[in-house]
């Protein structure tokens, strides 16, 4: 007879030598474009960078906390993290065996030609126990695989979630610089509308008083119109951004709780530029396309292992007896033990398609990350090479900016002096007018350029999910 003692140390002994894992080894597949050693490395890692870090300004810091408190699709991502965490762990405690505790009682009555005394009988029959039910014994990894398989898919949604997270942060980012940009332009065309309104009004009392021809009042009359359409266009961009903003926050806003003058918002804190390419494997679309990989490399080894026996083994110990009294009695203890094991002799070729299949979906996912990786890199190299032309053209558009304007008041001054005509002084307005336009639109690009380059660096996390520890893998 096995001594309980002696039971439980085989089971042990059988959990200590199971699980002998048929997945290939892991190697990161080598990108093939060549992103290390790019520039200098700098102290900075951008990815650990926080978005509170980066967008210094109070106002979009609570727009953001507020898009990422009600955004229903990173909602549903996060959802999808925690199911798939659930997942790893039941497959993860499929690799244990499953403890019951088991009981019964039985009473059969035994008919007069059966019982051999020519009466008939009643039996009661009492066990109790613990027992397990055909536990896999994991001797070729499957499970280990499995259980593997699951937690790089649940470490890839998390990647995704990340990436849907960085995503929504850069986009209310820029919705809200769009708002106060178009917002920017429409006072400065409003303003530009109500002075061309006074030239009006005053030229045309000079032509009146015989000091002005009529062309000098058509021409202004003309340049109200085109101040007036201008306004009204800039008004319909503004009104179009600020709907964009709601739609990305998710709820109704106040324009006056939430407007800020353009020349008041504060910049955004500035990324060195000396920066290791390799930063780019940080990326969270990058992470998922190599989690996606490692899955289904564990994928493979359970599917190797299906070409082996798979060995269960269902246990129970206890006590019977025909009375309740004797469960606890040494000599109404009972036991039982019995192994079992199948293997695939014609499966008409399954395993072996179920392993192509496997093999395929890691060629698959690898062929995804280089292509991942091609994109970030294209995406990061395009922005890093935009912002020193953006430093240079925002400098110029300065400098022209400054130049009109300066115009304006020397043809203004030429036609109160009655030097030059009007029309002059229409050109010098078109110039000065088209000039701070496109100097908020330039602002406006170099901030783009700017949170563009930070997001596709992998920057702008605010909470880690925690991750399955060492001990739980």
């Amino acid at each position: 007879m096995i001594k309980p003692l002696k039971l439980s140390v085989a089971i042990t002994a059988i959990l200590t030598i199971s699980a002998c894992s048929l997945m290939p080894d892991y190697q990161r597949p080598e990108p093939n474009i060549a992103i290390a050693n790019q520039s200098v490395e700098s102290s900075t890692d951008v990815a650990e960078l926080g978005w509170k870090d980066f967008y210094l300004d109070p106002k979009l810091d609570q727009l953001i906390s507020i898009a990422l408190a009600n955004n229903q699709d990173l909602r549903v991502s996060s959802l999808t993290v925690e199911q798939l965490r659930e997942q790893f762990r039941i497959q993860k405690a499929a690799k244990l065996p499953t403890v019951n505790a088991e009981g019964s009682v039985t009473r059969q009555r035994t008919p007069e030609s059966l019982t051999g005394t020519g009466r008939s009988g009643i039996t009661d029959t009492y066990s109790v126990g613990l027992g397990v039910s055909a536990w896999e014994l994991d001797f070729f990894g499957r499970i280990d695989s499995l259980s593997e398989s699951a937690l790089q898919q649940f470490l890839a949604s998390k990647s995704s979630r990340d990436s849907m997270q960085l995503t929504l942060i850069a986009q209310v980012a820029d919705a809200w610089f769009s708002w106060l940009a178009s917002d920017a332009q429409h006072q400065l065309s409003s303003e530009t509308r109500e002075a061309r309104a006074e030239s009006y009004q005053l030229i045309e009392k000079r032509f009146k008083s015989g000091l002005a021809s009529e062309l000098d009042v058509r021409q202004a009359e003309t340049a109200l119109h085109e101040a007036r359409v201008l306004e009204a266009q800039y008004q319909q961009q503004a009104n179009q951004n600020f709907t964009n903003l709601q739609l990305l926050v998710g709820q109704s806003l106040d324009k006056d709780e939430w407007k800020k003058d353009w020349y008041e918002i504060k910049t955004l804190r500035d990324i060195p530029a000396n920066l290791t390419s390799d930063v780019l494997l940080k990326r969270p679309d990058v992470m998922q396309a190599e989690y996606n990989i490692k899955s289904a490399n564990a994928d493979i080894g359970a599917a190797r292992a299906a070409f082996f026996p798979r060995i269960s083994l269902t246990t129970s110990l206890g006590f019977g007896g025909t009375s309740f009294g004797q469960l606890g009695e040494a000599s109404s203890r009972q036991w039982s033990i019995a192994p079992q094991f199948t293997l695939p002799l014609l499966d008409w070729g399954v395993n072996q398609a179920n392993l192509n299949v496997a093999e395929l979906q890691k060629d698959i996912n690898i062929a995804q990350y280089q292509q991942v990786i091609q994109e970030a890199f294209k995406e990061v190299r395009d922005e890093m090479e935009a912002r020193y032309t953006l430093d240079a053209q925002l400098q110029a558009q300065n400098d022209l900016t400054a130049s009109t304007k300066r115009s304006l008041e020397l043809a203004q001054y030429r036609f109160n002096a009655g030097i030059d005509s009007y029309l002059d002084v229409l050109d010098a307005q078109r110039s000065s007018i088209n000039s701070e336009l496109n100097q908020i639109d330039t602002r406006l690009l170099r901030l783009r350029n700017q949170l563009t380059l930070y997001k596709a660096l992998g920057g702008g996390l605010y909470e880690e999910t925690p991750s399955p520890s060492p001990q739980q893998k």
